[in-house]
């Protein structure tokens, strides 16, 4: 039989689609308080934010009866019409995520002022448990005293849904997931002061200078920060015969100061900090070959355009939007970046050693390339082989890298990952966000070779900044402290890949032939020789391939001879 829900029930349905997780209650509270005008944002959280979380602002604030109502459902001070939807330039509907918010907890508690002689506290309790299991909620309306600004505090999130609540990570990856949130933000908008606590440890604080610079050094540490660049441009962009400005400024770091994945590459769209990949991945491609192979920027893309041509109601975590033109936004972001980085010095710096001697040591097994000779060199990149009717093209740096990352799994496999003191131990920022990682993986990233403690300068918060005490080195190459980061994210992807092996795809890397590289006739025979004994001698460890093949009959057709002998 089908019926109408009951308005309680229907409640839950809907809190349950804006209240995933901890970090959604952040997201939707922090969104509430830029929307009011803060300069200041405080975010609070205990253990995984389930027992409570805690976000204050110096916004605008509400007086006695909008407070009242915010916290009824279908309530905004956003929308007047339905039209209002296509043109909306706020973040949220303050009003509108409070009483989802407040169905999923045992307890909201509001507290606001808008600049009058006193303020006004909404608390939506649950009460005690009914005979259902269900909580009747009460909201009770009282004078309070506070400053000018909001002030939210929910406890027991998701206190009568055990199933929602059993679904969540473990303590630590929540947290992980609520830092994230908060930096996406503080990075976004330099131009307010952020605060994160957990467990009443200051583990993010950002100046509020209104510079993207300054929020990079609170989060990513001095290295990044004094290698970045900001930038401004502005761009055209049309469709269905109508034309936008899309307006893209933040900051660029260097190609030295990359990650292993693209999560360093924060956006916002309109002020509102996504999770977008089609803008993140049109940064990188900005970037272009001036990123090392395999590795991703990290920088700040701020991007604004006509609220007509955004729709921010296409992803229920708010993580993406839906664009007019989707390829003409991601366009003008790409040649945006790509024209700031071309006025910048973005000249890599340092040598990497190369060490032929041991990864091109003589073959005891036998090569698939036993039959083949090295004929020539083109661009001090490729090597040109004979085949017997074959023509081959090698390339040099991913063929070294594809020996060097099968000897190390070789080594790793049979006696564990060696590891070396740092002496003295090494200084590593970390961003809030791999903080939090590291702390809820220090388990494995230990076993995998790292030893890291906290730096601790004695102010009793936390500054983001490890001491690397020992690093991995599976055949005796130390890894390099800096690449904790990497690890710490490799670890806490979620995806199948396996930490270890991304660690073993990455040293192999670096020792590796670059372009540009002479080698001599020996060494170019001792590397196509190496190639061929190796398990998987076609492609590199991250998939590109090491030989192209070109065959007698493409230069019979290309030169228009009957066949390949001399007349």
């Amino acid at each position: 039989m089908i019926r109408r829900l009951d308005p309680e029930t229907r409640s839950k349905i809907a809190a349950g689609e804006v209240v995933a997780r901890p970090a959604s209650v952040v997201v939707e509270l922090v969104e509430n308080a830029l929307d009011a005008g803060a300069q200041t944002v405080e975010i609070e959280v205990d253990g995984d934010g389930t027992d409570r979380l805690r976000v204050a602002d110096d916004g605008r604030g509400m007086a006695e009866s909008d407070a009242a109502l915010a916290v009824e459902r279908h309530a905004t001070s956003k929308l007047s019409a339905a039209d209002d939807l296509e043109t909306v330039e706020t973040l949220g509907f303050r009003g509108e995520a409070l009483p989802s918010i407040a169905a999923a907890a045992a307890r909201l508690e509001l507290t606001t002022n808008d600049g009058g002689p006193r303020g006004t506290r909404v608390v939506v309790d649950g009460g005690e448990a009914a005979t259902d299991g269900d909580r009747e909620k009460t909201k009770t309306v009282s004078p309070a005293g506070r400053a000018r600004g909001t002030t939210v505090e929910v406890t027991g999130l998701f206190a009568d849904r055990p199933a929602r609540k059993k679904s969540l990570a473990s303590p630590k990856a929540e947290f992980a997931r609520v830092s994230a949130v908060v930096t996406r933000y503080a990075l976004t908008r330099p131009d307010v002061r952020f605060v994160l606590r957990h467990d009443g440890r200051e583990t993010l604080a950002t100046p509020g200078t209104d510079r993207f610079s300054d929020a990079l050094l609170a989060v990513y540490g001095r290295d990044a920060a004094s290698h970045a660049s900001a930038f401004d441009a502005s761009r055209e962009v049309s469709a269905a015969g109508e034309t936008a400005a899309v307006e893209v400024d933040g900051a660029l770091c260097h190609p030295e100061v990359t990650r292993s994945r693209r999560d360093h590459v924060h956006v916002s769209v309109n002020g509102r900090a996504l999770a977008e990949p089609r803008l993140r991945r049109a940064v990188a491609d900005g970037y272009g070959t001036l990123l090392p192979d395999g590795r991703e920027p990290v920088g700040v893309v701020s991007v604004r355009l006509p609220p007509a041509w955004v729709d921010h109601n296409v992803h229920p975590a708010k993580d993406e939007v839906g664009f007019r033109d989707a390829d003409a936004v991601a366009e003008a972001v790409e040649a945006s970046v790509r024209d700031a980085l071309s006025t910048a010095d973005m000249r890599r710096s340092g040598e990497v050693a190369m060490d032929l001697d041991s990864s091109l040591a003589p073959v005891e097994a036998a090569s698939v390339f036993d039959d083949l000779r090295v004929i020539g060199r083109f661009r001090g990149l490729y090597l040109l082989c004979e085949a017997g009717d074959e023509l081959l093209v090698v390339d040099q740096h991913a063929a070294h890298e594809r020996i060097n990352y099968e000897r190390l799994r070789e080594a790793v496999e049979s006696a564990g990952v060696d590891s070396v003191a740092v002496d003295p131990p090494a200084t590593v920022s970390l961003s809030p966000t791999d903080a939090a990682l590291l702390d809820a993986n220090r388990d494995f990233v230990e076993r995998l070779g790292f030893r890291v403690a906290e730096f601790d300068d004695g102010s009793g918060t936390g500054t983001g900044t490890y001491r690397v005490e020992a690093v991995p080195a599976p055949l005796g190459r130390p890894f390099a402290p800096d690449a904790l980061a990497d690890v710490v994210a490799d670890v806490a992807s979620g995806d199948d890949t396996d930490p270890r092996d991304e660690l073993l795809k990455d040293l192999a890397c670096h020792p590796s032939i670059k372009a540009g590289d002479d080698l001599t006739d020996d060494e170019a025979a001792r590397l196509v020789e190496r190639l061929g004994s190796c398990e998987t001698p076609y492609t590199c460890p991250h998939g590109r391939p090491t030989v192209l093949s070109i065959d007698e009959k493409t230069f019979v057709r290309g030169f228009g001879r009957r066949s390949g002998r001399l007349g």
